[in-house]
Parts: C-alpha cells; structure tokens; sequence
C-alpha cells in the first residue's frame, strides 16, 4: 500500500479496526444470526438488524398537529400502532403461524393508511420502509421489542455529560467508562458497588471477579 492509499484518518482507522474485529470474531465461530437491537444508528446495522419499537414510535409521538381534525387522526393512528406492540409482544409468548400472518397484514394496513396529515403519512412510511427491522421479532421470538434496557445503562452517564461536560483527557474517558461499567454490573448482581471497591483496594478478595459470579448466575440451578 503506498502511502497516497494508506487509512491514516481517524475516523476510516476506527471503521476499518471495527470491520476487523468483527471479521475476527465472526471466523473464530460468533454466530452470523445475532440480533442487533437498536434506535436506528447506521453504526449498529451489523449481523441481524432488528429496530426499537418505543424509539420508532416516537416518529408518530413528536408530530405537532396543525388542527384538532390532524390531532385526532394521530391519535388514532397511535392507538393502532400500541394495540399491533401489545399483539406483538402476547405472540412472543406463544409463537404460531396463524398470528405471524395476522400482525404481518396488520403492520402492511397500519403503515400503508393514508390520512389526512402528509406530515403523517411520511412518518408512516418511515416506518412502512424498516418492516423487516421492526417485525424481526415474528422472526426471533427471542428479542426485545426495545432497547429501554441500554438506555437505562447509560442514562447516568448522559446526565453527568449534561451537568459536567466532556473528560479532560482520554485517560479521564477510560476512568468515567470503567467505573461506571464496574457500578452497573456489581447493581445487576445484586452487590454493593461500595463493598466491592473496598475490597479490591483493600486487597482483601473476598468478592469474586465479576465475570465469575456472571458465570455462577448462568449456571442452571
């Protein structure tokens, strides 16, 4: 490679790096059929793609209607589209062919539904255009619908960016993201974030590594 052709920008560096470390996990056996949830950033478009229905929805959400007669209709439409979730999530509990069908057309009908608000009709096909990200679950019973879980990880976070700001230095990123990485694996064990610091500092190792008690926890009792 000559140096006119090198990747020497950052942000082709980090594509390219990405695109290796998927390739690598992918040769090394990863399964190609992983469902990758999210609110549609391009960057989480990988393997099996399926879209948030509480971030999707929100297309419809944030409309402002421009006449009571538009606010009706809007309504109207986001009713269909909560009882088509709620349906949604019922056949995650009982699969079957018959309600795959079923919510398929529902889906088709909702979205295809011309009203009086063009505003509207472009939000619905929007979403008319990602069924097969939105419907993935007919697909993998197995999925969320939504990805409210991820928010939640990351919301304080989001708040402290808001109140503080950006880190300083990359060393101040990597400070911020292992220890709340660290706090929120310890809540979602059930252990004290405090306890497990004192005793990593302290030495004392009389918590396990947390990819251990994972490990424990996933084991069938």
């Amino acid at each position: 490679m000559t140096n006119s052709t090198a990747i020497t920008k950052k942000r082709h560096v980090r594509i390219a790096t990405e695109g290796a470390l998927l390739g690598s996990v992918l040769y090394h056996g990863f399964s190609k059929e992983l469902v990758i949830l999210s609110d549609d950033a391009g960057q989480f478009n990988i393997l099996l793609h399926a879209l948030c229905w509480i971030h999707a929805e929100r297309t419809i959400h944030k409309l402002i209607p421009c006449s009571e007669q538009e606010g009706q209709t809007i309504d109207y439409i986001r009713d269909r589209i909560w009882q088509l979730y709620r349906d949604l999530k019922a056949y995650k509990q009982a699969p079957d062919e018959k309600a795959k069908t079923d919510l398929e057309k529902r889906f088709d009908e909702i979205f295809a539904t011309q009203t009086c608000s063009e505003v509207l009709n472009a939000a619905l096909r929007r979403l008319a255009n990602n069924k097969e990200e939105l419907l993935m679950v007919l697909h993998r019973p197995n999925i969320p619908l939504h990805n409210n879980l991820s928010d939640r990880d990351i919301r304080e976070y989001v708040k402290k960016r808001k109140i503080s700001g950006s880190t300083r230095s990359d060393a101040g990123r990597r400070c911020r993201d292992t220890f709340a990485s660290l706090k929120k694996t310890c809540r979602k064990l059930g252990l004290s974030f405090w306890d497990y610091l004192y005793d990593r500092v302290s030495k004392a190792a009389k918590i396990p590594p947390l990819p251990d008690l994972f490990r424990a926890r996933a084991r069938p009792s």
